[in-house]
Order: structure tokens, then C-alpha cells, then sequence
């Protein structure tokens, strides 16, 4: 089994009012010295991967913005990805774009570069609560942006929502699921906004400028998408990811299966097991490691066979499907049921989760309070 490849592009042309995530405003000479440090880490890798762990199943570029970089420049990223790693005829290669930096061209030689899967931070269909939440973009762009990928050869297609916005309603987020439908992507990722600490919108939240969304009304709008998605046969295969049969998201059922992964960049994780790692969050520091020829790995934890379990039960709860219990007897060689007991007996009799066909899932119940579920498995 090969891995996936999570690139982390840590640059945006202006940072989202809800967003904590390390990046820097775009210039292109940090991006050019960025890129060079990027490729010598490959090269590392390279050397020091063996055989299996070189052999891609995934790619995933995300930021940042990774569309704020030139087309040329991520044509050379995944040159470099073919050069150092093996690259598979069935690979899914994705690749985040914010609809306000892409056109035809650039989402061309993207295709050609082979990316085969785009994910559009659409986010909202009002352009008011798009500056609400510091989006670079209109509706009508993230609109363009969903046909000229179609006309550039995209055949599978993520577009990403947000509910939960200050000032939003039920009717609003009514008519964007509709509206997002009606441009038949195969792919739709639904999340609710966190107010992150000391951003932007959470500041504004603070001082009274913005009245939070009320937790019901957010229930309600989570159930409604489901609802609806489900009506327009998009299938939940995770708590926040709906797809059209065939299209889920490979790279990311890896996280949720806890299996192996390798990331690069700044503060890029990585999983190779039994290992999990996380690179330096300075950018600074990344370009000094890669100058001296080490890895720029700033923490390294080695993953006990508990805490394993643990990972394992609480990501495949994620799955609609649930976690395939057969699957975790001969991955480690024990019963769900023998090591959780506590767990199950405490979840099962209040119906938050289920055991069908020898998956253990969360039921429609559980999932508004799936966080409240997976911290007793840890």
C-alpha cells in the first residue's frame, strides 16, 4: 500500500476574518525562495523513503491559497512530485482553489499538470456574508470559476460551505444548498463556522459589531443540508462530506482510516506508522533546514498500540459507514468490544451509536454531538 501526499502552500492574498491557520501574505520572492525549499524537501524524502512509502496514492495541495501561486509554479510542484515519487496512472491529485484566483489558463495547465480533482472554497451564495467572513470573492465568480473548470477537463469537483455565519438564516442557507445543487458538482463539503480566538470575525463577535448564529439554528441547518443533500443523491460518507457515488474523497478517507500519510511544507503533518511528525511552524526555521540538508521536523511522536486504537476508533466514527470492527480485530488483533467496553456500553444503550453489519457507526443522534462521542474513546 503507498501513501498520501499532503503539500501545504501557506500563502493567501488576504487572510479569511475566521481563519487561524499559519499563513503569510502572498510576495513572490518568499513564494519562489518557498518553492525551492519545498523541492529539497522531496529530494530528502526521496533519499530517505523506502520503496512503499514512495509510492503515491493521493496528492493533496492545500493552503493558504495555493491558487494565489503562479500556474507555472505549481506545474513545477507536482513536476517535482513526479520526479521524486512514483506516480501512479489511477492517483487522485486535488488541489484547493479560492474561486477569485483561477481562470481558464491557470486551471488548464493544472489539468495538465495532472490534477484531476478541484476543491472551490465557494463557502456562502451571499456576497454580503461573504464579507462577513473577509472571503476575496463574489458568488458569481465562484459560479465562473465551477464552469471554466468544467471546460478545462475537471470531471470530479468539491465545492466547500459554510453555515452558522453571522446573520444567516434558515431560508438563506435553503436557497444556497439549492443554488450549489443546481451547478451539479460531484462533491459537497459542509462545515460550521468556528469562531477562532483573536481573528478577525471573532473580535467582531466579541465587542457586539456581530450576534453569533444560535446553536439550534445551526442544528437545524446541519439536518437541513443533510436532508436536502441526501433528496439530491448526494451520499453522507462523512460527518461534514457528501459525494455523488464514486467520488469521495480519497486523500482524505485516509485521515479517516488512519492510515499512512506524509506532509510537506510548513507545519505539514505527517503519519507514517508508527510515527506521527509535524514540521516547524516558522518559516524561518524551514528555510534554515533546508539550507543545512535535515528535515524540518520540529516534533516526532512514536504511536503506542493504545493510543493507535484509540486514533482508529474515533476517526472511522467519522464515517457514516462507521469503523468495520472485522477491519480492527485483524489490524490489531483484538475486539472493539473487548477494549471499549466501557465506551459501547455507556453509547449504545442512549442510541448515539449503532453496530450494523459489524460497523460500528454513529447513529442520526450521535452526530450533532459526535465531538461529545469521540473524546470518551480518548
Amino acid at each position: 500500500m503507498g501513501i498520501g501526499l499532503y503539500i501545504h502552500v501557506p500563502f493567501c492574498l488576504k487572510k479569511c476574518n475566521y481563519c487561524d491557520f499559519i499563513s503569510y501574505h502572498f510576495n513572490p520572492a518568499l513564494v519562489k525562495a518557498y518553492l525551492t525549499a519545498l523541492d529539497k524537501e522531496m529530494a530528502l524524502y526521496s533519499k530517505s523513503l523506502p520503496p512503499k512509502e514512495k509510492q503515491l496514492e493521493t496528492i493533496y495541495i492545500g493552503g493558504g491559497t495555493p491558487t494565489c501561486l503562479e500556474a507555472n509554479e505549481l506545474y513545477e510542484v507536482l513536476k517535482s512530485c513526479r520526479y521524486y515519487f512514483t506516480w501512479p496512472p489511477e492517483i487522485e491529485v486535488t488541489i484547493e482553489a479560492n474561486p477569485g484566483t483561477v481562470d481558464f489558463e491557470k486551471l488548464t495547465v493544472l489539468r495538465r499538470a495532472g490534477v484531476n480533482r478541484l476543491s472551490l472554497g465557494v463557502q456562502i451564495d451571499s456576497d454580503n456574508l461573504l464579507l462577513v467572513l473577509g472571503r476575496q470573492h463574489t458568488f458569481e465568480q465562484a459560479v465562473e470559476a465551477e464552469y471554466l473548470a468544467r471546460q478545462a477537463g475537471f470531471g470530479n469537483i468539491n465545492l466547500d460551505l459554510i453555515f452558522g455565519i453571522p446573520g444567516q438564516t434558515m431560508t438563506s442557507w435553503r436557497e444556497c444548498l439549492v443554488k450549489i445543487v443546481n451547478l451539479s458538482p460531484q462533491h459537497i463539503s459542509v462545515y460550521n463556522l468556528q469562531l477562532e480566538e483573536k481573528t478577525p470575525l471573532w473580535e467582531k463577535v466579541k465587542s457586539g459589531q456581530l450576534k453569533t448564529c444560535p446553536e439550534e439554528t445551526e442544528l437545524a441547518m446541519y439536518e437541513q443540508a443533510i436532508e436536502f443533500l441526501k433528496d439530491n443523491n448526494y451520499l453522507q460518507y462523512e460527518i461534514s462530506n457528501f459525494a455523488r457515488a464514486g467520488y469521495q474523497c480519497r486523500h482524505n478517507l485516509r485521515y479517516w482510516k488512519n492510515i499512512s500519510y506524509l506532509g510537506l511544507g510548513l507545519s505539514a503533518h505527517s503519519y507514517l506508522p508508527p510515527y506521527r511528525f509535524n514540521n516547524t511552524e516558522n518559516i524561518n526555521t524551514y528555510f534554515n533546514c533546508m539550507t543545512e540538508g535535515k528535515l524540518p521536523v520540529s516534533q516526532i511522536e512514536l504511536i503506542s498500540k493504545p493510543v493507535e486504537m484509540q486514533e482508529t476508533v474515533f476517526l472511522g466514527l467519522r464515517l457514516r459507514q462507521g469503523l468495520d470492527m472485522t477491519a480492527f480485530f485483524d489490524r490489531f488483533g483484538c475486539r472493539i468490544e473487548d477494549v471499549f467496553t466501557a465506551q459501547l456500553e455507556k453509547f449504545l444503550p442512549l442510541g448515539l451509536v449503532e453496530i450494523v453489519n459489524s460497523n460500528l457507526r454513529l447513529t442520526k443522534n450521535g452526530l450533532p454531538v459526535a465531538n461529545f462521542v469521540f473524546r470518551e474513546f480518548v
